[in-house]
């Protein structure tokens, strides 16, 4: 095959081969990612038949793992995490440190470093969200209290996660490994105490400056973009700013892309865009993130499930026993409740994306044996594969201990369970509240002016964002005859008179003015006063000619109801002078 279509095959091969093989898992009733990763290790070096591009792959995930944080700092909430931080934050880092313990006991038994343990041990302690989100969906738990208590100890793992990407590079050559790429930073002939000074200074600067400069930088810039009214120039705009201030981080800051595109994320979740630059952004965000567990896959050698199986058995007996052992015993000393507990226990009992990061990362580093990635990836595609029986056998476990110790099981942890519902409504009222806001915004909009109905929602958000209130005290002069046309005005309160030579006309909340000299580029041809006190919406020159070149449709009813009023003026000063006459 030539050089030149190595990335084109690469990627539709991928495509194809995931499409298939995730299809074939979604029936076989598992997750979608367990045919990714098949997809991955059929094209990889260790089986027969189609050999991908690895280096290739590799540069693809690396995109993968860009808009896969991106996407998790854009769904991160600071208000969610809060409330249930008395269970989420501890139980999140207990569980790290204590999978994390277990797993450089499995390594020493098998001879491994303490660096090869602390690497393999923290990819066996955290979750995949992927999995998770889909196991929660499924059974309608989302938004339930043990659903928001979960997605918050991810969200408290993947922040452990993303300290623990920065802080390895650091500490390599202290665990036994190596430095990789510390000299393009000025950091790699100083003392160890030094360079980890120094990197955890540099991402304390990045991450003031993504808390202070971002959320006034980028509101701003996607607003300006949206108001452009270009689809897919918002789109761009969104990537732009996820890769952007990922390679930025790791070019000037010499942080990881991970943590940069997480910033990423957090700082654009502070726009009133961020459902939509999310919506955007998603599809290419999922696929790529496909080709991230493809290349995953590609790592993956199967035989090591025949020379290792003890050590299979061994990582899989963790992720899936020790884990869900842990959570339980942690959800319970906590004091909540034991169905929470238990659907915590099925539900993170497996591993997924950071996973594969941080074994990456440490194979990297030269603290990881090939060996260890293999073993992580067995349990990771196990682990998936098994997660819905586990979740099964958690439900089951759940309604036995109900009907053998019923007062047991439904006042154990009852007034912390209270506690945090009564914190979690509140958020949902507020989030609630927000969207009503909103939508209130948009049909005040559609009933004052029943013009836009002919536009979807989008377009009517883009107009929201295009409008610039004014108001205007009785007897002003709003508009003057003869001055050039620069905007147009629709009435939200109050009335205005168009004063024509032939007399005065009066126009309503609904009603809109400043049309016809935009739509012929000519002159005023009326004075326009204000007889109440007025609020108007209006729409500029450039705006109005951009909008309405967007929706032709729209510009046709406007142009049509412009002609009928200067018909009707016509007629009506045709019919005054005829009076006069007469």
């Amino acid at each position: 095959m030539h050089q030149e279509v190595g990335l084109i095959a690469t990627v539709a091969v991928s495509f194809v081969f995931a499409a298939v093989l995730g299809y074939g898992a979604d029936r076989l009733r598992l997750p979608p990612l367990v045919g990714y990763l098949m997809a991955g290790i059929l094209m990889g070096p260790f089986t027969p038949g189609f050999v991908a591009d690895t280096a290739l792959a590799g540069q693809l995930a690396e995109m993968g793992v860009i808009l896969l944080m991106f996407g998790v700092g854009l769904h991160f909430s600071a208000s969610d995490l809060l409330a249930v931080r008395g269970l989420a934050v501890p139980g999140a880092i207990g569980r790290i440190i204590l999978a994390t313990l277990l797993g450089i006991g499995l390594c020493k038994l098998w001879g491994w470093s303490l660096g090869a343990g602390l690497v393999f041990g923290l990819s066996l302690s955290v979750a995949s969200t992927v999995v998770l989100l889909k196991a929660l969906e499924e059974r309608n738990l989302v938004n339930a209290p043990s659903g928001r208590v979960a997605v918050g100890w991810l969200i408290v793992e993947d922040l452990v996660m993303v300290l623990a990407l920065v802080m390895l590079p650091a500490l390599a050559e202290l665990l036994g490994g190596h430095a990789v790429d510390t000299t393009n930073h000025g950091l790699g002939e100083l003392p160890l105490a030094l360079t980890i000074g120094l990197t955890l200074l540099k991402v304390a600067a990045f991450t003031a400056m993504a808390i202070f400069l971002g959320p006034r930088i980028v509101p701003w810039l996607l607003t300006m973009i949206a108001r452009t009214g270009s689809r897919e120039l918002f789109t761009l705009t969104v990537l732009a700013i996820a890769l952007g201030i990922a390679f930025g981080s790791a070019a000037i800051f010499g942080v990881s892309f991970a943590l940069g595109a997480f910033f990423a994320g957090v700082v654009m979740s502070e726009s009133q865009l961020s459902h939509r630059a999310a919506a955007d952004s998603l599809p290419l965000q999922n696929a790529f993130s496909v080709l991230f567990f493809v290349s995953v896959g590609m790592l993956f050698d199967p035989s090591i499930l025949v020379r290792e199986p003890l050590a299979v058995i061994g990582a899989l007996a963790l992720v899936i026993f020790g884990k869900a052992i842990i959570t339980f015993a942690i959800v319970m000393l906590l004091r909540y409740p034991i169905s929470m507990g238990l659907t915590l226990a099925g539900g993170l009992a497996q591993i997924g994306e950071f996973s594969f990061i941080l074994a990456g990362l440490g194979v990297s580093l030269g603290l990881l044996p090939h060996e260890g990635q293999d073993l992580i990836l067995a349990a990771a595609i196990l682990s998936i594969t098994l997660n819905p029986i586990v979740i099964f056998a958690s439900e089951g476990l759940k309604k036995y201990i109900h009907s053998k110790w019923p007062p047991l099981f439904e006042s154990y942890g009852r007034k912390r369970q209270k506690t945090l519902g009564k914190e979690l409504e509140k958020i949902r009222a507020l989030g609630e509240e927000r969207e009503r806001q909103h939508q209130l915004k948009m049909q005040q909009l559609i009933e004052t002016f029943p013009l836009f109905s002919q536009v979807g929602e989008d377009a009517q958000e883009e107009l929201l964002l295009l409008f610039k209130a004014k108001s205007a005290p009785p007897g002003e002069r709003v508009i003057r005859r003869g001055d050039r046309g620069d905007s147009m005005y629709f009435i939200s309160s109050g009335a205005v008179e168009v004063r024509l030579a032939s007399g005065a006309i009066r126009l309503e909340p609904g009603a809109f003015f400043g049309e016809m000299a935009l739509l012929s580029g000519g002159r005023r041809t009326a004075d326009v006063i204000a007889v109440d006190f007025c609020q108007f919406e209006v729409l500029e020159r450039r705006d109005f000619n951009m909008f309405m070149s967007h929706h032709p449709n729209l510009r046709a009813i406007v142009s049509e109801m412009a002609q009928k009023r200067t018909e009707m003026n016509v007629l009506r000063q045709q019919w005054e002078k005829s009076m006069d006459l007469s």
